[in-house]
């Protein structure tokens, strides 16, 4: 990775870290995975990161900008219209079914908030809520604020990405 700025490879860790915790989680995935994924060896990750935790957090926090962005896009210059539903329904099922590990990211944060919880580290659920509100919020103000409409889309959303993630096809029982 030569020639490659320090950010640019915080960003490919990040990128092949969400790959990796996609499929085995927090606890099944080994720096040395991620490490190789990049190719960059163990020493340069920590140097990176402070340790395993802290690549995690930075994954949960990207695969959360990563879908927000995805709908403040899709939304832009049609905010507030009936439009704007659709067009970010169509970015979501874009994003999930060309980037994949996007979703399971965010179902793998989903999973580790209870577990780190149980064992007194706040940090994951509050990663994790965040990113949770700061797309609601996104969502919300694109759809004219509309409470109905907001937990409506999110409930659609929340079906679609447990049928994907069992592998069922999301318009299986339209």
């Amino acid at each position: 990775m030569g020639g490659v700025s320090a950010r640019a490879r915080r960003e490919n860790v990040i990128r092949a870290a969400i790959a990796e915790f996609a499929i085995a989680g927090h606890h099944g995935t080994t720096t040395a995975a991620i490490a190789e994924r990049v190719g960059v060896t163990q020493p340069y990750l920590f140097r990176l990161f402070r340790d395993k935790r802290a690549i995690f957090v930075a994954a949960l926090v990207r695969s959360a900008e990563d879908t927000r962005l995805a709908f403040e896009r899709a939304a832009d210059g049609v905010e507030g219209s009936e439009r704007a539903l659709q067009v970010m329904a169509d970015a979501y099922a874009r994003l999930i079914s060309t980037q994949p590990e996007t979703l399971l990211m965010q179902m793998q944060g989903y999973l580790a908030v209870a577990a780190a919880e149980a064992q007194g580290d706040d940090l994951i659920g509050e990663v994790v809520r965040a990113g949770w509100t700061s797309t609601w919020e996104a969502v919300h103000v694109a759809l004219g604020a509309d409470g109905e409409k907001t937990a409506g889309f999110f409930a659609c959303g929340m079906l679609g990405n447990t049928l994907t993630a069992i592998g069922l096809p999301v318009n299986a029982w339209r």
